[in-house]
């Protein structure tokens, strides 16, 4: 038996292209179709070592320090095929934003790598996230690899506190954690987070599916577990249907046959 197989119960090099029907179980779309969110794991789906690897080369964020950070517009076709949009920035009104680093303004980073996008895991995660979805061909779709790295404490969030983030369809999937105390997740049902919903610590390979139109959420600070090593914490963030009039309006300037969300 392949050393692969042993290590992520199936042969990579054999791994099926696309795997929708069944990449989420019953019950997770039955929570978000009951609660607004829910809790998979995807680690028997992809090999999480390959796609940590892509955490080593990300450039730093201009924008917020202590942070790295790459990201894609990317669509599927009428045929389910994955496909890169291109250039278009990154774009949070300040009713979804409350940092000031972020809020309001463009935001430009460089895109996932040709390695990355090409890998068939790759490829049938985002296939099957759109699925999960009922996504449309021609929706935009923004994945991006962002994480913090470091000594002491950092805020993961840089400020942006108990806030959505303008979309409809919302997933957060560790990459990594090591060396990690703290980043505990919170949904709430309102912003001021008197009324909480939900906790929960997300292990490299966890995912976290929100209706971001209808709860809020947060991060706790992270410090280290060994305060003689440095730790790191990386995620893959996806989402589409921007319900942020700002993102909608860039996005139309850059990619004018797009199918847009319009909130009513």
């Amino acid at each position: 038996m392949k050393l692969d197989t042993l290590k992520y119960g199936f042969d990579t090099a054999t791994m099926p292209l696309d795997p929708i029907a069944d990449y989420w179980s019953p019950e997770v779309t039955r929570s978000l179709r009951q609660q607004d969110w829910a809790q998979a794991e995807v680690r028997s789906r992809l090999d999480l070592e390959a796609w940590q690897a892509y955490t080593h080369d990300l450039p730093r964020d201009p924008y917020v320090n202590r942070r790295w950070k790459r990201m894609s517009w990317l669509t599927l076709d009428d045929r389910g095929d994955v496909l890169d949009m291109g250039h278009c920035p990154m774009a949070q009104g300040g009713a979804f934003n409350d940092a000031e680093s972020m809020a309001d303004r463009l935001r430009y980073y460089e895109p996932l790598t040709p390695e990355f996008m090409a890998r068939p895991d790759v490829k049938a995660f985002v296939r099957a996230w759109a699925r999960l979805w009922h996504l449309r061909p021609n929706e935009p779709i923004l994945m991006q690899i962002t994480g913090v790295r470091g000594e002491g404490m950092v805020d993961p969030l840089q400020g942006q506190g108990i806030h959505a983030d303008g979309c409809q369809a919302l997933s957060v999937m560790v990459l990594s954690r090591d060396n990690v105390a703290g980043a505990e997740n919170h949904l709430y049902a309102d912003k001021g987070g008197t009324h909480p919903l939900a906790d929960t610590t997300l292990a490299p390979g966890d995912i976290l599916h929100l209706r971001d139109d209808r709860l809020f959420h947060s991060v706790d600070a992270i410090t280290q577990h060994d305060e003689e090593a440095p730790f790191e914490r990386f995620v893959i963030i996806i989402n589409s249907r921007f319900v942020d009039e700002f993102q909608n309006r860039i996005l139309r300037r850059h990619f004018p046959e797009a199918l847009l969300h319009e909130p009513s």
